[in-house]
């Protein structure tokens, strides 16, 4: 039985710290929605856009397996596990906190902001030993069909992760119709539209929409007009 969940942009939290807005589509900090937990081992999906010169300072994490995708400008990250690395768009970023990692975050750059999304999976193993994965796609191979970015596998295409999750990125024309196969059974996808309008096992999704459905094994995707999505393919139970 397909089950589908409809988040539209609108209905995300938002906190706007002036450095800082950032958009929630899961409960985050101070913004708290019951109906708003997670989608599976989709904990959190923050929107974010730092301001030029500012970011997060030293903080912990643990036992989560945290992604980072930038979308416009640059991001410096430095970490206990003596990581100091800048990423931008078109490289994804993946820390397993395991059993314990601190990391601060920040825009370089202070004449121009940093766009990014920033994901948090629940892992498979508890206390893992900490790790840290940054790897340089090429976002030309995601032009009319779904490339994968990260799976549970080291060998495979992007980076990998402590969780039976797979992810892919799209940049289609309009006009242009896929279809995705989830790759485990009991797993459920949550697909979040960058820019566009596409329609979704007959929902239709605009800029910043997201929709998750479980219960099915194939979606059907068209953009309508250009557009650009994720897919997250995650345990439902876990």
């Amino acid at each position: 039985m397909e089950n589908i969940v409809l988040h539209k942009a609108e209905t995300r939290g938002n906190a706007n710290h002036g450095w800082l807005n950032a958009y929630h589509s899961f409960s985050f900090a101070s913004w708290y929605n019951p109906d708003r937990i997670q989608f599976g081992a989709l904990r959190v999906l923050n929107d974010d856009t730092i301001a030029g010169g500012m970011g997060f300072g030293t903080h912990p994490h643990d036992n989560m397996e945290i992604i980072t995708i930038p979308l416009e400008g640059d991001l410096a990250h430095k970490d206990s596990m003596g990581n100091t690395e800048i990423i931008k768009n078109g490289d994804i970023q993946v820390m397993s906190a395991g059993t314990g990692v601190q990391h601060s975050e920040f825009n370089p750059n202070a004449d121009q902001q940093t766009k990014l999304l920033q994901i948090w999976l629940f892992p498979n193993k508890r206390n893992v030993a900490p790790r840290y994965q940054q790897i340089t796609l090429d976002v030309a191979d995601r032009h009319n069909k779904l490339s994968q970015i990260l799976s549970p596998n080291a060998d495979d295409e992007g980076v990998w992760i402590h969780q039976d999750a797979w992810f892919n990125m799209g940049n289609f024309d309009a006009g242009i119709a896929t279809e995705y196969k989830i790759k485990k059974e009991g797993n459920g996808v949550y697909a979040f539209i960058l820019k566009g309008n596409v329609t979704i096992n007959g929902q239709e999704l605009n800029s910043r929409d997201a929709v998750g459905i479980s219960g099915t094994d194939i979606l059907t995707i068209k953009a309508n007009t250009d557009a650009e999505l994720l897919l997250m393919d995650v345990p439902m139970n876990y």
